[in-house]
């Protein structure tokens, strides 16, 4: 059995080009340790009546329902003295998901590789995030990343920018007769609020938006909503993240609201009436994760979002499941 640093370097040594066969290998691997190590998902898998040794391919996998983060400690062994908590949104009386990061770099790894992987270079940027719920809170892990990703990018004009539209509109003119390649996101109510300012962009700016109306609009599809975003913005697409608190990955969207994921994350789309047998391709049914960055907590995650997936990998997220939390990143029914 590897160590987990040796676990960690060949997650993140996986390419896009390899095998199936290649990906359950590592799969296994980290199902292995989690299945030794994290308490709360050896407990499941006794429930289950589970026994990891039988299980030979991660399509064998149970995987953890989310809800378990808002109840439990999931983490291999136990909660380091200097371990990193990131902690999902949600309005007063819910009870939030907490996820316990031990070793941070395996997050900053984790992010950093998938950017460069879809977006190149980070330092080719300007980053101008529009996060204003997110900053007015602890905890996020989106906070987190697109801070690094700022500070990585080296550019005087990136940063956060939470009410200041005044002050975004004037950096988004300066950016735009510079040239200057430039990633604008933000949450979607704060998007749409920016967008009805007039504020009409060039082929140098990508639009990203995290999802999220937070109470403040009224919900749209996806396709109105990027409709919209295109039209104000005079661009010809909308790009997406999706990530979520209890993941240390995402997953991006450069059109039409279809997804891909870095090599050490993968989508099975399971039949909502049987948690345990998946979907063909191009059928809808309830999302599951494998995030290998989560090698220190747990990487076989059961969400409560829906979504479809076809044949080449690329997956869309159609809504949520009915009693599930209203959680921030890409909630829109599509």
């Amino acid at each position: 059995m590897y160590s987990l640093k040796e676990i960690h370097n060949r997650v993140f040594r996986l390419t896009n080009h390899l095998t199936d066969a290649e990906f359950n290998e590592i799969a296994m691997e980290v199902f292995r340790h989690q299945a030794v190590n994290n308490k709360v998902y050896r407990d499941y898998l006794l429930n289950l009546q589970q026994d990891p040794d039988l299980i030979k391919h991660y399509s064998e996998v149970p995987f953890l329902p989310i809800e378990f983060f808002k109840t439990k400690q999931i983490v291999c062994d136990k909660v380091e003295d200097n371990s990193v908590c990131f902690s999902s949104s949600g309005t007063t009386g819910q009870i939030t998901s907490k996820h316990f990061v031990n070793d941070i770099f395996v997050y900053e790894t984790s992010f950093k590789k998938g950017f460069r992987q879809f977006y190149g270079n980070v330092e080719d940027y300007c980053i101008l995030a529009l996060l204003p719920n997110y900053l007015e809170r602890e905890g996020s892990s989106l906070v987190y990343m697109f801070d690094k990703l700022i500070k990585d990018s080296g550019h005087p004009q990136s940063g956060f920018y939470l009410n200041n539209l005044d002050d975004l509109v004037r950096t988004i003119k300066t950016l735009k007769d510079s040239g200057q390649k430039t990633l604008l996101l933000g949450v979607t109510y704060a998007m749409l609020d920016l967008a009805e300012r007039d504020v009409q962009l060039s082929e140098n700016f990508i639009v990203m938006e995290t999802g999220g109306m937070k109470g403040k609009r009224k919900e749209l599809l996806k396709e109105e909503l990027h409709a919209i975003l295109k039209e104000k913005f005079n661009v010809s697409a909308i790009h997406s993240e999706y990530g979520m608190t209890e993941l240390l990955s995402q997953a991006y969207s450069k059109k039409n609201g279809l997804f891909e994921c870095p090599p050490w994350m993968k989508i099975m789309i399971r039949d909502v009436n049987d948690p345990f047998s998946y979907v063909r391709p191009n059928k809808g049914g309830g999302v599951n994760v494998i995030d290998l960055a989560n090698v220190n907590s747990c990487s076989f995650i059961e969400t409560k979002d829906l979504g479809r997936c076809d044949e080449y990998s690329h997956f869309e997220i159609l809504g949520r499941f009915d009693n599930s939390d209203i959680r921030g990143c890409n909630l829109m029914i599509g």
